[in-house]
């Protein structure tokens, strides 16, 4: 199958501080988004909504149009940005490649399986599970076309 490439944009920031964090991630756009949170002890499922109880130690955020990925360090956080538009964020540098793009089916594992110990949900805006088949995923590919490399796999709404 022949792949359809579109280019694709690649930002990265260090040292972003909570509150920067906090409104990049409350709106990334009017898009429908979807949250999933690692914290020590367990993950938050994918939610339709940010949870309440902040605290995770990484998390992403993605939608039809970008994902944004955030990681704690001591002094703040680190965020990567994959997206199919250009962004112009303070701080935040693109890295270098042509990148190009693809989207692809995403398929949901049985959540009984013990990959995730503590279990993994989807929730609606009420934090309430939902039925996987409900939420319309796909895995958007990263390619840099000067190496013919995928570097990154994002997730995305179609």
């Amino acid at each position: 199958m022949k792949e359809k490439f579109t280019s694709g944009y690649v930002y990265h920031k260090q040292l972003v501080a909570d509150d920067e964090l906090a409104t990049l991630i409350s709106h990334p756009s009017n898009s429908q988004s979807y949250y999933f949170l690692r914290y020590f002890h367990a993950v938050s499922g994918i939610c339709k909504k940010l949870p309440d109880d902040r605290g995770e130690i990484e998390g992403q955020v993605f939608n039809s149009i970008c994902e944004i990925r955030w990681k704690k360090y001591k002094s703040g956080y680190e965020v990567l940005i994959l997206s199919q538009q250009e962004f112009n964020l303070e701080g935040f540098k693109e890295l270098t490649g042509h990148w190009e793009i693809f989207d692809r089916d995403a398929y949901w594992h049985n959540p009984e399986e013990t990959r995730f110990p503590k279990g993994f949900t989807f929730k609606d805006e009420n934090h309430q599970p939902i039925n996987p088949k409900d939420i319309s995923i796909k895995q958007r590919y990263f390619k840099d076309s000067a190496t013919a490399t995928i570097h990154f796999v994002a997730l995305t709404v179609k």
